[in-house]
């Protein structure tokens, strides 16, 4: 199972951590906000994580605009913004575009890929919920699971 997280834009809430524990695997699909919230989630589990358009400064310049997670017999293409993506992922035989931007949860599958957005998982912007997502790896595919929080 792999932990996806995006826009935490600097805030961890433990009912975040707390969902993530026990994943092998942790994605941050960007808007990450500072060091100190890779350096929490590393003691959960390996994160893989891709730059946001609100990452500045020297620890962000460090990390990737895009990633490709392989992790068992499945490979994943992360980016921040869903607008920018440069790969065709059909052609590229990617079984999942993870990605984060719009603090919107969402979970759709275009041409066998699943396009997975957890949501934020930071400050509540709007009415849009707080949110993350596991994403179970089983021999017969991808299956997503959201996970949303209260206030």
């Amino acid at each position: 199972m792999i932990g996806i997280i995006s826009d935490t834009h600097g805030l961890l809430r433990p009912q975040v951590i707390e969902a993530l524990r026990g994943v092998e695997l942790i994605i941050h699909a960007g808007d990450i906000g500072n060091v100190e919230v890779l350096k929490t989630l590393e003691t959960i589990a390996p994160v893989t994580a891709v730059r946001g358009n609100n990452d500045h400064g020297a620890w962000a310049e460090q990390i990737p605009l895009t990633n490709v997670v392989e992790h068992r017999s499945y490979s994943l293409y992360v980016l921040h913004d869903l607008d920018s993506l440069d790969v065709d992922p059909v052609a590229s035989e990617f079984s999942a575009v993870i990605f984060g931007h719009s603090h919107r949860p969402s979970v759709e599958r275009r041409h066998c890929v699943l396009y997975l957005n957890p949501g934020s998982a930071g400050p509540r912007r709007f009415t849009l919920p707080v949110a993350v997502a596991r994403l179970h790896l089983t021999d017969t595919g991808l299956t997503p699971e959201m996970i949303e929080f209260g206030k």
